[in-house]
């Protein structure tokens, strides 16, 4: 139940992921703060099932990093090493994605400058990211049986005849 439930929420992160990065209408940070709602209702739940140790909840690591890059001030070069130290599970190409798609809905919001994203990609430029933008909805994380020995001992069981394995010696 905790592998498959790891994998469903892997799902929810890429499918709302992408989203973010394919759609600059959802680049905002009223968005942000309904990402990071949904996101806790998400956690929530899964403690209420006391599926916390599954490693569903980091899977949406990524999202959560982003909706907080949705919502954080984004001005200043401590805005920009906030962000750089934040924001660990997404790319460099991931941040600077969502930078240039992040859309102000009203007045007192304001786009983000073309310097300050400069300023992000010089702080992020030694870290080795894979070049892909979006997340592969393909992947599957293993299936791990566990293994539960059993309580019969292999000299005790008894073999019949009619199975034709006299090949077999008992040690």
């Amino acid at each position: 139940v905790q592998q498959v439930f790891k994998q469903l929420f892997y799902m929810i992160n890429v499918a709302a992921l992408n989203n973010l990065l394919l759609r600059k209408d959802m680049c905002s940070w009223s968005t942000g703060l309904q990402l990071r709602f949904n996101i806790s209702q998400l956690e929530e739940w899964l403690r209420g099932k006391n599926l916390q140790q599954s490693g569903a909840a980091e899977t949406l690591e990524p999202l959560i990093q982003a909706a907080q890059l949705l919502q954080l001030k984004k001005k200043t070069s401590e805005d920009a090493e906030a962000i750089c130290s934040l924001c660990t599970s997404l790319t460099t190409q991931q941040i600077v994605k969502i930078l240039n798609l992040y859309t102000p809905l009203n007045e007192f919001e304001e786009r983000v400058t073309v310097a300050f994203i400069r300023n992000i990609q010089m702080q992020l430029q030694e870290r080795n990211d894979p070049p892909q933008l979006l997340l592969d909805f393909k992947h599957m994380f293993p299936v791990l049986f566990p293994f539960n020995p059993s309580s019969i001992t292999m000299d005790s069981i008894h073999l019949p005849a009619s199975l034709n394995l006299e090949f077999l010696n008992k040690v």
